[in-house]
């Protein structure tokens, strides 16, 4: 009996300690602003809202999707599906931008797709009504992609601001919190290079991080401020103090998976955050992926761009190299119909990706090299073929390459040949699958895992009012003051004078000791005699 007794206080004193070392949170009301029509986007954010609910706080999402699967009683959408009328299944043709130059497509994102989305969703008579609510808010959670004006909206309902990053550590994203960007060996999002590059990469890769980035501070920035001023009229804040008051910035993004990476303290890598233990498929799907003796290669080009819209050539290359296959094709097609589809190609117009890819039968996925879905692919240990089309879609691909779990074929010259190419290089070589799963084993070997760890600094950053201790003081400096070009310049006018001075004083000497009369004398004197 004493025996027991002493047990029983040992236990409950081991738990009364580990109640009193985790620091509860009560449950916060949390809206999730996630705008982007791009549903890979909104996958990713509604990733980082799931983890929050099943955390037991209350969420309210503002997008143009809705959340399956939610409690009702702490969940909430409030659906803009309009904002996203013009991106369902049936287009638009995003194959254009195969062609266009880099810098092109970031304009875009600056000029048009950010703004754009972001007056939308500001004027859109739902968000309008939610504006002047009253509600109060916690936390704020907008997806930092071209959309600063929206920081306004953690101030107008009294919340905590947090981003989160679709493309990773993005130089927008990196911004807000003061991480370093160094264009030695960190390649810029929408260029094709590793984090080992030539003089001639180095080069180039500094050059557009400079134009980027110059772009975005002396022009984007300024066209944000203006709108941020239009719609929020009545903020405290200045649009630089909101740019500033950012608590967390989340990033789409895990070392095991891209290169390291100098974060701020208060930058978190929450990479794959959407995937979810594999669920049940639908029957015929299963049955499909059960009954492939010879195993199955997935092939999906993402949420944005369509396989419907591959010109009919590239169309027909995949046909004809899928038809001589051994193996079973899972095609993402959006139409109902592949004209002359072969028997051993399954199509549908939205697939459980995830769910597909955990299948120990799926040999090799074939993809557009998103972010999203190249995740997915190294969490299942799958290796890949690529073919990029825009984005940071390049950057990845050129990473799967290097790391030798994925081959790149070029959209240009895509054809039967160097499509089957790829295909039996990947599938006969043992070293990608290899190399795919042991990239899964490092990434899988995390302490908390992405959602437990965004769940836990979300309530770090309101258990302490913000968490100032966190923040980087690198966003309140200037450009000079950051780069320290005021210090160096100082140091140039102090190493000038004390050349300056040191000259004069040798001069000085010279003249002293009577060399440089004596020298002056002799030319003199040799003048005189060549007269």
């Amino acid at each position: 009996m004493a025996n027991t007794c002493f047990l029983l206080r040992v236990l409950v004193g081991v738990l009364l300690l580990l109640a009193s070392s985790t620091p509860q949170t009560d449950a916060a009301r949390i809206l999730g602003i996630l705008p982007s029509v791009g549903r890979s986007h909104y996958i990713i954010g509604a990733g980082l809202m799931k983890a929050l609910l099943d955390a037991g706080h209350d969420v309210t999402i503002v997008s143009p999707y809705a959340m399956k699967d939610a409690p009702a009683d702490r969940h909430r959408d409030i659906l803009l599906p309009d904002l996203a009328a013009s991106h369902d299944v049936s287009g638009p043709d995003l194959f254009q931008y195969k062609n266009a130059p880099n810098l092109m497509v970031l304009y875009l994102v600056y000029s048009e797709i950010g703004p754009l989305t972001s007056q939308a969703l500001l004027e859109h008579p739902k968000m309008v009504q939610l504006m002047e609510s009253g509600e109060r808010f916690d936390a704020v959670i907008v997806e930092s992609f071209a959309s600063e004006v929206l920081y306004g909206l953690a101030e107008h309902f009294g919340g905590q601001l947090f981003v989160f990053s679709p493309f990773g550590a993005s130089m927008w994203t990196s911004e807000l919190v003061g991480t370093p960007y160094p264009y030695s060996y960190i390649p810029h999002t929408f260029l094709s290079y590793t984090n080992e590059m030539s003089f001639w990469q180095r080069f180039t890769n500094a050059l557009v991080g400079h134009a980027d980035k110059l772009y975005y501070r002396c022009v984007f920035l300024p066209q944000q401020e203006a709108m941020f001023r239009k719609y929020f009229p009545s903020a405290k804040l200045t649009f630089q103090q909101t740019l500033q008051s950012v608590r967390l910035a989340f990033v789409n993004q895990h070392f095991s998976l891209s290169y390291p990476h100098p974060y701020a303290p208060n930058m978190i890598e929450i990479g794959g955050i959407q995937i979810q233990p594999p669920k049940k498929l639908p029957a015929d799907i299963q049955r499909y992926l059960d009954e492939a003796p010879h195993g199955v290669i997935y092939f999906s080009m993402g949420s944005m761009l369509k396989g419907r819209n591959f010109p009919e050539d590239k169309r027909a290359a995949f046909v004809n190299v899928f038809r001589g296959l051994r193996e079973k094709v899972i095609w993402k097609y959006e139409n109902d119909s592949l004209p002359d589809k072969p028997p051993n190609v399954l199509i549908k117009s939205w697939m459980p990706q995830s769910d597909i890819l955990a299948h120990p039968n799926v040999k090799l996925f074939i993809t557009h090299g998103g972010l999203l879905g190249t995740t997915e692919g190294l969490y299942h240990g799958v290796p890949m073929v690529g073919i990029p089309i825009y984005g940071d879609q390049e950057l990845n691909l050129a990473r799967a390459e290097r790391a030798g779990y994925g081959v790149k074929l070029d959209y240009d010259t895509l054809s039967e040949e160097t499509i089957a190419a790829a295909i039996r290089r990947v599938l006969s070589d043992a070293g990608y699958s290899e190399r795919a799963q042991l990239i899964s084993k490092r990434y899988r070997d995390q302490p908390l895992g992405p959602a437990k760890t965004a769940v836990y600094w979300v309530e770090y950053v309101l258990r302490h009012g913000g968490a100032p201790q966190l923040q980087s003081p690198a966003v309140r400096l200037s450009f000079v003051e950051y780069n320290l070009l005021d210090v160096y310049a100082l140091m140039a006018v102090i190493a000038l004078s004390v050349l300056i001075g040191m000259g004069a004083a040798l001069k000085a000497l010279l003249r002293r000791l009577g060399i440089v009369k004596r020298q002056t004398r002799h030319h003199s004197q040799g003048s005189k005699k060549n007269q």
